[in-house]
């Protein structure tokens, strides 16, 4: 059992205090296991991220969006990275930063819309409109409010699958804060006594809230707890989609041949507030504009370019596309009513 840290380039990652960002900028390296096909789905994925992020943006401003819109901006090399790593049998649990997984796995832009939109006919029927969702039809199950508690639950779907003799894995996340709650230590505990193939991302992106990383743990990695529970443990960065992939689709691999789990560390950062309500005023902005200069989709994007993967008129004509698609989805949805009133009363107490 162990624990690393790696960045593109294979440099220690400097994270943790809520100061400042590492000055060095790693440029993407690319992966021997990616296809171009590949790394042209990576980056759509990426792009579909960040359009649904903005576009509930300007809709919470308007009034048009319901619950909370917590942004994924600066994450998306970390949501669409490590699902990607996946099969489709495989089962993912994703937190409310990680829509871009979402779109990995095929769920449409149209059913999210509907959910965040608390239109008739979403898979929430109304009842919320944020992703705690479920579509067994995908995997896909969606986080609850206490989130730490997906962990035991991820944990406790593939002990059942590995019990009936399926070849599943399940991936689920946590962010920095969620880590230190006791539901994390029991589950991953457990995960490793009984060798689930369970693969933990923990999403570092520097505060819980408005807690900086230096008020949160006293360890250096996040990973570093593997050891204690007898598991694998890595750190790397976030923003390198690539990176993100090579290093789950190992930790998916050693899940499948009966080795475990493994806790993957992503040093990110939440480039908005926890959620749209809150300002980020406790933020350094010293610490922001150092990673805005490493923006998952501009670093990818420049070495798609540099690469000769995509033009810059392919890209160009797929910014539109999606822009497109996503007004489509908008006005289908603002077309349809809310759901009646009665439906809040459905699957909340046994009659």
């Amino acid at each position: 059992m162990k624990t690393r840290t790696t960045s593109a380039k294979g440099k220690p990652l400097r994270h943790g205090s809520g100061k400042k960002a590492s000055s060095d900028i790693p440029a993407v390296q690319p992966m021997s296991a990616l296809g171009d096909d590949d790394r042209k789905k990576l980056f759509l994925h990426m792009l579909q991220a960040r359009e649904f992020d903005m576009a509930m943006l300007r809709l919470y401003r308007q009034g048009r969006a319901f619950g909370g819109v917590y942004s994924q901006i600066g994450n998306e090399a970390t949501a669409v990275g490590s699902a990607y790593a996946m099969r489709m049998s495989d089962a993912l649990f994703p937190m409310h930063r990680d829509i871009g997984g979402h779109f990995v796995r095929g769920q449409s832009l149209e059913a999210l819309m509907l959910n965040h939109t608390a239109r008739v006919g979403s898979m929430m029927r109304g009842t919320d409109g944020t992703g705690h969702y479920a579509d067994a039809s995908k995997k896909i199950y969606g986080n609850v409010s206490h989130l730490g508690a997906m962990i035991p639950v991820a944990a406790g779907y593939v002990l059942s699958s590995k019990m009936r003799g399926e070849d599943t894995v399940a991936m689920t996340y946590i962010g920095d804060g969620g880590s230190q709650v006791g539901d994390f230590h029991e589950a991953m505990n457990f995960a490793a006594v009984q060798k689930l193939p369970l693969v933990l991302i923990v999403e570092n992106n520097q505060y819980a809230y408005s807690t900086p990383n230096s008020e949160e743990f006293a360890c250096t990695r996040l990973s570093d707890r593997a050891i204690g529970y007898g598991c694998f443990g890595e750190t790397i960065d976030g923003t390198d989609v690539e990176l993100v992939y090579e290093t789950c689709r190992r930790a998916v691999e050693r899940a499948r041949a009966g080795e475990g789990p493994s806790i993957i560390e992503a040093v990110t950062m939440r480039m908005r507030g926890h959620a749209e309500h809150d300002d980020a005023r406790y933020v350094p902005k010293g610490l922001v504009d150092e990673w805005e200069k490493r923006d998952p989709i501009a670093l990818y994007q420049e070495s798609l370019l540099q690469r000769g993967v995509m033009t810059e008129q392919e890209i160009a004509d797929l910014r539109k596309q999606l822009s497109e698609e996503m007004n489509k989805a908008i006005d289908d949805a603002m077309a349809l009513p809310y759901p009646p009133a009665e439906e809040g009363k459905k699957h909340v107490f046994v009659d």
